[in-house]
């Protein structure tokens, strides 16, 4: 028969002990993503102002990425894969690249018209009033 205890010092009931310590695990969560997805496991420079620039980009393009995922969670032709309250960063980049190289297919085939679709960015888009250059 397993057994877990756990000892701490908070003043907090069992159940909000066991809920902080779960948004921590969240948290942690955000920060592992954060640097693996953005490559940002090491800093590129030793200058802290260069540091500070890079942190600040990134963060940008985080939240930018993290609303085009949230955004794209919840479109009207979405496929539910699971029950899913956000999608991770790389997921995000994948299929945003995966839309460009549909984009890019159309255009050298010169088609008036063409669907784009991509798995988590489910919109169908009409580029019939796109003029290519000749």
């Amino acid at each position: 028969m397993p057994l877990e205890g756990w000892w701490t010092d908070l003043a907090l009931e069992p159940e909000d002990v066991d809920e902080l310590y779960r948004q921590h695990a969240t948290s942690e969560q955000f920060h592992s993503e954060f640097k693996t997805d953005l490559d940002l496991e090491r800093l590129p420079s030793g200058k802290f102002a260069t540091n500070a620039l890079v942190m600040a980009l990134a963060a940008f393009a985080y939240n930018i990425l993290r609303f085009i995922g949230q955004t794209a969670l919840i479109a009207p032709l979405e496929p539910v894969r699971h029950s899913a309250k956000r999608r991770r960063l790389r997921t995000v980049i994948q299929e945003l690249m995966y839309l460009a190289g549909q984009l890019r297919k159309m255009y050298e085939h010169k088609s008036a018209r063409c669907r784009i679709t991509a798995p988590s960015l489910r919109q169908t888009t009409d580029f019939s009033m796109i003029k290519t250059p000749k």
